[in-house]
Order: C-alpha cells, then structure tokens, then sequence
C-alpha cells in the first residue's frame, strides 16, 4: 500500500507487537472493553470510535435507522485522523471500531498500513443475550441484523487474527496478545 496524501508519514514498520490495533466486530462483541483492556495491558492509547461519531450518527442509531456508507465516510476519517495523530505522535494505539466492511478497514489502513485488526466474532444468540443486558448505550438491539447483514469478516489478505471473546476478559485479552505476537 502507498502512502496517503491524507497522511504522510509515519508508516511504521511493523514490530512485535503491532503499533496500530482495530479490534473490530458488531455490536454487542465486547469490542470497547477488550480494546481498552489490550490497551491498557500493552501501555498503548486507547480510542473508542464510538466517540467520534458526529451527533447526527448517535441520533440516528438511537432512533433505530441503520448508517449508510455515506452517514459512516466522516466518522471513520476521524477515526483514521486518530490513528495516525497517535502514531505521528511515537505512539502505540487500540482502537475499538465495528470496522465491518472491507472498504471500511482499508479506509482506517490509509492512516495505518501495519493496523492489525482483532475480530470479536461471536454467535447471534450470545450478541442477543449481551444487548440485552446492556444499557446506557445508543445503539439499539434491533440494529443487530443490520450489523450481521454488514459485517464481511476479514479476508485471508488482511493482517487480522479472530478471537471468541467468551469467559473472564482477562482470558480473552491474554488469546489476543499471544496471537498478536504470531501475527506477521
């Protein structure tokens, strides 16, 4: 992948640990609070992307109405302004971001060409159970069928590992940095 206009260097080469990690998957995966965790387990930045959706997003969610390509364009050039503003900066970043679409990560990867993303993939039923205990939260359970419909897991030539965040957080963040160790 070139560089990007949008974001000129750093492309930093990757290390053992990567520098840029997007633990993406649908709502309900436990993206946040594996994210943060990771982050906080390896002394990188943290990012929720959930924060950095324009208010229009939030409402819309709220509201039960699915975002188009369009409604998400701004909200994942904020996030890749994020990555790259922490990595220009030295930094090391986990970003907690649905991601679902190719087009969507290769967007983030012009601010982060080494980004290694982390796939919470979990079963419709379980995704059910956690929505419906959580609360406080903008985006509605009945949007999960949308996210499914959306979601195009990783493809083979993408540097991502996949990881059934089930049991205590602390198991799941321990698979994650042992995978991510192995990861090219």
């Amino acid at each position: 992948m070139s560089p990007s206009p949008e974001y000129p260097e750093p492309h930093l080469a990757p290390p053992s640990i990567p520098s840029a990690i997007v633990v993406m998957g649908v709502s309900g995966s436990g993206k946040t609070t594996i994210a943060r965790a990771v982050a906080e387990r390896l002394g990188h930045g943290f990012v929720d992307a959930d924060d950095l959706h324009p208010p229009s997003n939030r409402a819309r969610l709220a509201a039960g109405i699915a975002l188009t390509d369009a409604d998400r364009a701004p909200w994942l050039d904020a996030v890749a302004r994020a990555i790259w503003a922490r990595l220009a900066g030295g930094g090391r970043i986990v970003v907690a971001c649905s991601a679902l679409k190719r087009v969507y990560r290769d967007r983030l990867r012009r601010a982060a060409e080494h980004m290694v993303l982390v796939h919470l993939d979990l079963d419709r039923a379980t995704l059910e159970q956690r929505l419906r205990l959580r609360r406080g939260h903008f985006m509605p359970q009945s949007l999960l069928h949308d996210q499914l419909a959306t979601l195009q897991p990783p493809a083979a030539d993408e540097r991502a590992i996949i990881v059934r965040p089930v049991g205590p957080v602390v198991d799941t963040v321990e698979q994650v940095i042992s995978k991510l160790r192995r990861t090219p």
